[in-house]
């Protein structure tokens, strides 16, 4: 279960005009909570977008390679090397 999380914050000069643009009968939004949240949303949509890409970027590398550049592995020896890892 997700906890929640109470937020304050002050803006003021230019942020609290846009915010004020955003916010109310001529803006897009009924009050300034549901502003956040779209922003955090979209904020965690970007997030997860770039991260999508940058994986996609790193396949795209790995499937590039010539065959010669992969080498077998069995469970094992992944089990073995990440032991390395950790100590």
């Amino acid at each position: 279960m997700s906890k929640i999380m109470t937020l304050n914050v002050r803006v003021g000069g230019t942020l609290g005009e846009h915010v004020a643009t955003n916010v109310g009968e001529d803006g897009a939004y009924e009050n300034v909570s549901e502003y956040v949240r779209d922003l955090i949303r979209r904020d965690k949509e970007r997030g997860d977008a770039e991260a999508f890409t940058r994986l996609k970027a790193e396949l795209r590398r790995a499937f590039a390679a010539p065959d010669s550049a992969y080498r077998p592995l069995d469970a094992d020896a992944v089990i073995k090397r990440n032991a390395r890892k950790r100590k």
